[in-house]
Formats: structure tokens, sequence, C-alpha cells
């Protein structure tokens, strides 16, 4: 497989996050307009990702929160955002980078982003490097990482709400295909558009 000395892989995750962190930016200034809400799953052991440790014990690897109605001190930075929500009656300060999300999903238009996160990246990268040392020779060459996913359907079919503690995510499985989720939608993977 040819090298990608460009890193179209990283320069999609970096524009499919800087859709996430508009959209968020624009909640958090405006509110939410219309039956907007937003499902985030993310990488509870992602380094920054700030929780409490009851909250990180419940959810060693992965939640999934809602951003709707019961929300509090939403901030966004270039780096991440921060938020307050309930958990059982609980209120708690997350504060999440964008680097640990791994999916978003807006159920009121059945649109959603997945993401490859830095941990899942560094894990394919030694994959894809292990399997291409042979053809290589000897030569020291950057490790390829995977292409970043955008999702037109639903990302996560999370049912967790801000009051309730969300339930991780289940993690979907590797198809060459897309499904077509309920709603009709279908989910596209870049990596499907890629020369194998």
């Amino acid at each position: 497989m040819p090298l990608d000395h460009i890193r179209y892989d990283l320069l999609t995750q970096e524009a499919l996050r800087s859709v996430l962190r508009r959209v968020l930016q624009d909640a958090a200034r405006d509110g939410l307009p219309g039956d907007h809400h937003f499902y985030i799953s993310f990488n509870t052991g992602a380094p920054g990702v700030r929780m409490s440790k009851r909250l990180r014990a419940q959810y060693p690897e992965e939640i999934t929160i809602v951003i709707q109605h019961q929300y509090r001190d939403l901030t966004v930075g270039e780096q991440g955002f921060e938020v307050g929500l309930s958990f059982s009656g609980i209120n708690e300060h997350l504060v999440v980078p964008f680097d640990a999300i791994k999916r978003f999903f807006d159920p009121s238009v059945q649109f959603g982003l997945q993401f490859e996160t830095a941990v899942a990246a560094d894990e394919a990268g030694a994959e894809d490097a292990a399997a291409a040392a042979p053809a290589e020779d000897a030569k020291a060459k950057p490790k390829p990482l995977p292409a970043g996913k955008a999702a037109a359907g639903p990302a996560a079919s999370a049912a967790a709400t801000a009051d309730a503690p969300a339930k991780p995510a289940a993690a979907e499985p590797e198809a060459e295909t897309p499904r077509k989720p309920d709603g009709g939608a279908e989910v596209v993977r870049l990596d499907r558009f890629r020369k194998k």
C-alpha cells in the first residue's frame, strides 16, 4: 500500500472535529435551536478527560452523554468542551477533549459523526506497520493511520438521558458494506473509498 504523505486521514478527522466544535460553540452561545439535541460518546480513559471518581468507576471505558434539556455551563474551547450534567440526581462537571470523542449524533435530524480516537488510531497504526514491515525492508517510515469516518445516520444507539447514567455504547462491527438504520439513512465510511 502506498504511503500517504499528505495524511488525508488526519485532515479528515480534524475537519470533522471542527464541525463538532462549531455546533457546540453555537449551542453554548445561543442554546439548542428547535428540537436539536446531542448524544456524545467519549472514551473516559482518554488523556484530558476530567470527571468524578464515582462516574469514572461506573464508566471506566466509555460513556454517552446527552445535551438536551438539563445541562448547564456549556463552554467550548479549541481543544474540548466542559458541561454540567446530572447523573442519578447528582450534579457532575465533565471536561471532554475533542480527541476523546468517539461519536456525535443529533437524532432530531439523523446526523452523526464517528471519530477515530487517539488510542484506536495508535493501535490501528501499529497493526498496519506490523503488516507492512516485511515489505518495506528496514526503512523507517511513519505509521499510517486508518481513515476517518463520517455517518449520515445514527452513530450510536444510546438511549441515555442527562438524568440517568448513560450506558456505554457497544462497539460497531467493522463491516465493508454500509448498514441502513431504521430511519432509512445510510452510514457511509470514508475508508470504503480508500484503495485497499
